[in-house]
């Protein structure tokens, strides 16, 4: 079906849906036999504290942690639930996620001119291997939050410039943006997100209803800088105004654009159609605008593929009219055009089938063993070697095998004095070898 009569006839829109839906499922599939690992531990020992009705008093009073609320209700729920079943956790990031390319679906059909690539770029979006640890890594489920409700607020704002009788679209859209204030700290950059999507020559029209918006954003960022003295988060790489922008940024756009985004940019840019190009030049911005808060990271010049979630539906939209553009010119030859989505498809899906699997299953495996090993001897355990921060190995025995972490004993001269001490090493040592 052409997405252009999914845009326009309610029926197509319903099974368009369920396109993006399936296609979301099918690539990420993978993600539901994947273990907890790493953070997963720790933020669920957090979601312990701060989910419960009881907790949220010393989440709102903790300025490292207040602007994550979401995640640990999230986690908390799932933890009453599921336990520590890792295949519900990772249903919940694949649910989320298709929803957030749903949304992606709903902006375009409500950003008018470019109605005719909804749905190829929520089909784009539900597939792209490139932001693929936002949704097969649990404790990611922040960037999916951030975007679900950033997005939603963002439609609903596009609703109410849009109608005569804007107050509901308006009230919902606030509610949204203060949500995705609780989500994550880099709310703030869908302002400049909500003015793209605007019309310059209603100006005078749609600014006074972004100073809500606006005050919000400031609220979350002065309770960001509140906490400056006592976070980590300004400690531990994750932010600093002295980290390489210059070079991040720009390198990590190139990355992103690999290679989808170049092939759909030169598409769009070989046409004649001067509106194509200005819309792609939109798009381009909102990729640039996307990954701006993260380029100020000092631990590495590479922007963890988390946090290109936001980025890439800016390339989802480029891809996206970039196939409707293929498609009206070439569409009297349906077999090439479709050969090429599908092997755009197929790319993306296969890689995260093959690589990107093998790759989470090594992230998980050591703390998987750490657990094992825990289940399986009552008595002390010495961790003679161990990739992750001691705390994740600590918060995996003590939620995953139900012993206190004081049953781990982490230097030699420690494990010197106890009896009967198991040895826990990764990757394993070969026999023979010190």
């Amino acid at each position: 079906m052409h997405p252009d009569e999914a845009a326009q006839r309610g029926p197509s829109n319903a099974l368009v849906l369920f396109l993006v839906a399936l296609a979301a499922a099918a690539a990420y599939a993978p993600a539901l036999a994947i273990p907890l690992f790493q953070d997963d531990y720790p933020n669920l020992k957090q979601a312990l504290i701060y989910g419960p009705w009881d907790g949220w008093g010393a989440l709102f009073r903790d300025g490292t942690f207040r602007l994550r609320a979401t995640s640990y209700w999230t986690m908390f729920l799932l933890w009453r639930t599921f336990h520590l079943s890792a295949w519900a956790y990772h249903l919940a990031s694949l649910l989320l996620h298709i929803a957030c390319a749903w949304l992606v679906y709903a902006t375009a059909l409500a950003w008018g001119r470019i109605r005719v690539a909804a749905g190829w770029a929520a089909l784009f979006f539900a597939v792209q291997e490139g932001h693929q640890e936002a949704v097969m890594w649990f404790s990611a489920v922040n960037e999916l939050l951030l975007f679900f409700f950033g997005m939603a607020a963002l439609l609903c704002w596009m609703k109410a410039c849009a109608a005569r009788r804007s107050w509901p679209w308006q009230a919902a859209g606030m509610a949204l943006f203060v949500l995705a204030a609780l989500s994550k700290e880099s709310v703030v950059v869908f302002l400049p997100l909500f003015v793209l999507t605007a019309r310059w020559a209603d100006w005078r029209r749609w600014l006074p209803r972004l100073l809500p918006y606006a005050a919000i954003a400031a609220l979350a960022a002065a309770s960001v800088l509140a906490s400056r003295a006592y976070s980590f988060r300004f400690s531990d790489g994750s932010f600093s105004l002295h980290a390489p922008f210059w070079t991040t940024w720009p390198r990590n756009f190139a990355r992103l654009m690999w290679v989808w985004g170049w092939v759909a940019t030169a598409i769009v840019y070989l046409s004649r159609d001067r509106r194509l190009r200005r819309q792609a030049d939109v798009f381009l911005v909102w990729i640039g605008i996307g990954l701006a808060p993260y380029s100020f990271l000092t631990y590495s010049t590479e922007i963890p593929s988390r946090q290109t979630y936001l980025a890439s539906a800016g390339l989802a939209f480029l891809v996206g009219i970039a196939a409707a553009q293929a498609w009206q010119r070439w569409g009297h030859r349906p077999r090439l055009v479709s050969a090429v989505l599908a092997l755009v498809l197929l790319v993306n899906i296969g890689y995260l089938w093959t690589r990107k699997r093998r790759q989470f299953l090594e992230r998980a495996a050591p703390t998987e063993q750490l657990i094992e090993l825990a289940r399986r001897t009552p008595g002390p355990i010495w961790v003679q070697c161990y990739p992750d921060p001691s705390i994740i190995a600590e918060e995996a025995v003590r939620l995953a095998a139900g012993r206190e972490p004081t049953g781990l004993v982490w230097s030699a001269r420690d494990a010197a004095d106890l009896k009967g001490v198991a040895v826990f090493c990764w990757p394993p040592k070969e026999k023979g070898s010190k």
